[in-house]
């Protein structure tokens, strides 16, 4: 089995944006680097719904049972 070595963060990023300029053109790239993050609501309301509706014994039964 191989071991793997991570690179170093900076020569990651360093290479990561020249990727995205060779690819993109920079103006592109920075328009994507600089994109918005989704919020992650939906899962939070999907995750509360779900709490809701839960058989709570019947849920430990099964995990811990």
């Amino acid at each position: 089995m191989r071991t793997e070595k991570y690179m170093d963060e900076e020569i990651m990023v360093k290479k990561g944006i020249k990727a995205l300029i060779k690819e993109l053109g920079p103006m592109e790239a920075i328009r994507f680097i600089n994109m918005p993050r989704r919020k992650r609501l939906e899962s939070v309301r999907r995750h509360r719904e779900w709490q809701k509706h839960l058989d709570k014994e019947r849920f430990l039964d099964q995990v811990f049972g």
